[in-house]
């Protein structure tokens, strides 16, 4: 069973609470229906004296729980604060001892947006790297230097700790939860309720705006830069080791551990999303599309593209075309 506690507080965006637990719930639910697993899912949303969460905009979260009665839980949400939120944090101080009472037991934390102020003032941040709202950059890097923030991503990883940038980005995060804690399809399904109708690269958007992961391996760093800058060439694992002076054997273990992905596989996802980019914006053919990514043979291209994305190169074309939006003039 998995357990995850939702901590609510003071001034808290309703969102940031909800659409994770909608998104849990319904994974729970699909593969119960699914019959696959018996694995369960067991959720609570916490507040510090179990009182109902008020938000700003009126409405009131239920709790069923306190923060006291939580002793041992497998994953952690830190939600989303609405405002300056350096104030807020510091008036929690009996979170800040919880939460550094789990920093020993192997505890997922996951924050969103703000959320990540909480877990740089208990020190679990300190030396690694995180993120937090853009508004917020600024503050956040004066008041907790020792923290290496991202500014450039939307998600970051250290060990067990998770920041999102965004509300967006934390949907990212339970997806990519789900698909590791139930399987795939069910983190296909989930996505096709919650984002679009297609399915989305969740742990693609770990490293959309910055090619290096989170992760430290700079030669490894150098490796993926390289890929996005020339993913349409041919590129073999002879050429890769040829090239950059290591080993075939050091560059697949290497990769692996880097990115969780082997290079042939990190280098079908970049060719991916750069089709669907093309497919959104540009009139090309399927066939131009294929070889503008690398792919020679159209056949293979669109088979691959099925695999990954779950639906054709034309149905993905079709379906992201009806959703992008137009102002008459």
């Amino acid at each position: 069973m998995l357990n995850v506690s939702v901590i609510g507080y003071r001034k808290v965006l309703g969102t940031s609470i909800t659409i994770p637990i909608e998104m849990l719930n319904a994974a729970d639910l699909i593969n119960r229906i699914d019959g696959k697993s018996k694995d369960r899912l067991f959720m609570q949303l916490v507040s510090m004296d179990g009182s109902n969460i008020k938000l700003n905009a009126g409405l009131e979260l239920v709790c069923n729980k306190s923060l006291a009665d939580i002793q041992n839980t497998d994953m952690i949400i830190l939600p989303a604060l609405w405002g300056n939120p350096l104030g807020v944090v510091r008036q929690y101080p009996e979170l800040i001892q919880w939460l550094r009472e789990q920093q020993s037991k192997d505890t997922i934390i996951c924050a969103a947006g703000t959320g990540s102020y909480f877990l740089a003032e208990v020190g679990l941040l300190n030396n690694k790297v995180a993120t937090t709202h853009w508004h917020y950059f600024d503050q956040f890097s004066h008041t907790y230097p020792e923290v290496h923030l991202q500014r450039d991503r939307f998600i970051t990883k250290a060990g067990n700790i998770y920041c999102a940038g965004s509300v967006n980005s934390m949907r990212d995060v339970m997806l990519h939860f789900i698909e590791n804690y139930f399987s795939q399809p069910v983190a296909d399904q989930v996505s096709r309720h919650f984002t679009h109708e297609i399915k989305r690269s969740y742990t693609s958007s770990f490293l959309k705006n910055s090619p290096q992961n989170y992760h430290d391996d700079e030669n490894i760093i150098e490796i993926q830069e390289w890929m996005h800058s020339c993913y349409n060439d041919e590129i073999t694992l002879e050429s890769i080791s040829e090239k950059f002076s290591i080993s075939i054997r050091s560059l697949n273990r290497r990769f692996k551990q880097a990115t969780e992905k082997s290079p042939m596989q990190y280098l079908q996802q970049v060719r991916i999303e750069n089709a669907q980019e093309l497919l959104k914006t540009s009139n090309l053919s399927i066939a131009e599309v294929a070889y503008s990514v690398g792919y020679p043979d159209n056949s293979y291209f669109s088979a691959l593209f099925r695999k990954s994305i779950s639906v054709t190169p034309k149905e993905y074309r079709n379906l992201v075309r009806k959703k992008l939006f137009k102002v008459n003039t």
